[in-house]
């Protein structure tokens, strides 16, 4: 039995460049066979036969545009019908700059539809595979805009953080199974994502830009020490841990028969 035989074949969206061709030279040099989806077929076409020389694995390339409906329809298809699929990496994703009121219609149903739809969609096909067999992994790349609304890209940001809650709701939903999620929230990166929303990479600070190599390694790191959120620039994990006790605080109290007294308006008890 080959070592990509033991570990299953891993599908990446968004596969032909920056993260998430990344992942696939990573998880390639893991054993790993491939399924390689993204819009640009040349571009995937060559970064497989280049995995397939240095890494000899198994790589699969599929053309999937992942705000078309059917298109997401096959990768969902894909995820059910093959039993070998051991690791999805929900990767494909575009930013959307500029304030909320510049923004088009049009851009903004496109981001949500890549952003937010596809990766729904096709983590519901795998938790819906991996929950029966017992095993699997999720790794959704999120981002830190999503629980910074500060930094502005509005829309983007809010891509991001529904990304985030629903890579912990689905794995509250499914602990005990043996299906591990994974969300990675990376901070400014230095991919071809800057050029594709109207901004270049030169641009930005690079005290506060992390290279692509260095992220996808640290989210592979944060992976294997099982962490459900990887902030890969993130120092201390007691920072998020914190984040998430202040969170804890409210939870007692969000949903009540009655409004908070301070608000004045709760009706008198009949005596």
């Amino acid at each position: 039995m080959t070592q990509s035989n033991v570990l299953g074949s891993a599908l990446v969206t968004g596969a032909s460049s920056g993260i998430g061709a990344v992942y696939a030279d990573r998880l390639a040099a893991r054993g790993h066979a491939l399924i390689l989806a993204a819009r640009d077929e040349a571009r995937l076409n060559t970064l497989a036969a280049k995995l397939r020389a240095e890494h000899g694995v198994t790589v699969e390339v599929i053309r999937a545009d992942l705000t078309a409906a059917a298109d997401v329809a096959a990768l969902e298809a894909k995820i059910a019908a093959d039993p070998n699929i051991s690791l999805v990496v929900n990767n494909a994703g575009a930013a959307l700059m500029g304030a909320f009121l510049d923004n088009s219609p049009e851009k903004i149903d496109e981001l949500i539809r890549l952003n937010v739809t596809s990766v729904a969609r096709l983590t519901h096909a795998a938790a819906k595979a991996f929950v029966p067999r017992g095993r699997g992994t999720i790794v959704n790349i999120s981002s830190v805009v999503g629980i910074a609304h500060e930094y502005g890209a509005s829309v983007y940001g809010a891509t991001k953080a529904f990304v985030t809650y629903l890579t912990q709701a689905v794995a509250h939903e499914t602990a005990g199974t043996g299906v591990k999620l994974q969300a990675v929230l990376p901070g400014a990166t230095r991919t071809e994502i800057w050029e594709r929303s109207g901004r270049k990479v030169e641009d930005l600070d690079p005290d506060r830009t992390m290279d692509v190599d260095e992220l996808v390694d640290a989210a592979l790191a944060g992976l294997d020490k099982g962490e459900l959120i990887t902030i890969p620039s993130l120092p201390d994990p007691a920072d998020w841990a914190g984040y998430q006790a202040a969170r804890a605080v409210l939870l007692p109290n969000i949903s009540k028969a009655h409004p908070a007294e301070r608000y004045g308006v709760r009706k008198l008890v009949e005596a």
